[in-house]
């Protein structure tokens, strides 16, 4: 896996998605991935904040989960202040594993890295991360590393 493949999310990210994940179960959580992307020089994607969003999916928000377009806007505004991206989105899967689904799928564009956190009976277990092929035929997974050290992000 080449260090396209990588991404580095800051401890307290890690956390703060394990804390939503359980807060929302049975129910799916969902939020935006705020960070810096290397712009295809080869080096490492890092998630410096997440941006939780409320679940929109009414009809079955166990198993789907659904942004509206102002969540999209509010997050990239939320990233703009902190002079960041949005890199990715994240999303929890109660009772079932960190992969992505054929909806999820249907549903993602490529480029961004999508993070899936299973939650098993209310307990935060595998979380792992998945970008979509340019041709959106499959996900690739990325290496997820966990770092402590924060890096500066504008107030």
């Amino acid at each position: 896996m080449s260090d396209n493949g990588r991404i580095e999310i800051s401890a307290e990210c890690v956390e703060r998605i394990r804390a939503h994940g359980v807060e929302t179960y049975p129910h799916e959580c969902c939020g935006a991935l705020l960070g810096r992307d290397p712009n295809e020089d080869g080096g490492v994607r890092e998630i410096l904040e997440v941006f939780p969003l409320r679940n929109q999916r009414e009809d079955s928000p166990q198993n789907r989960f659904s942004v509206s377009t102002r969540d999209v806007v509010a997050a990239e505004r939320a990233a703009d202040a902190q002079g960041l991206s949005v890199v990715g989105w994240y999303h929890s899967h109660p009772d079932h594993p960190a992969r992505p689904s054929e909806y999820d799928r249907a549903h993602a564009w490529p480029w961004y890295c999508y993070i899936i956190l299973s939650v098993q009976k209310r307990v935060p277990a595998d979380m792992r991360s998945w970008r979509l092929r340019d041709d959106r035929t499959k996900y690739d997974e990325q290496q997820l590393e966990e770092v402590n050290e924060l890096k500066e992000v504008k107030d």
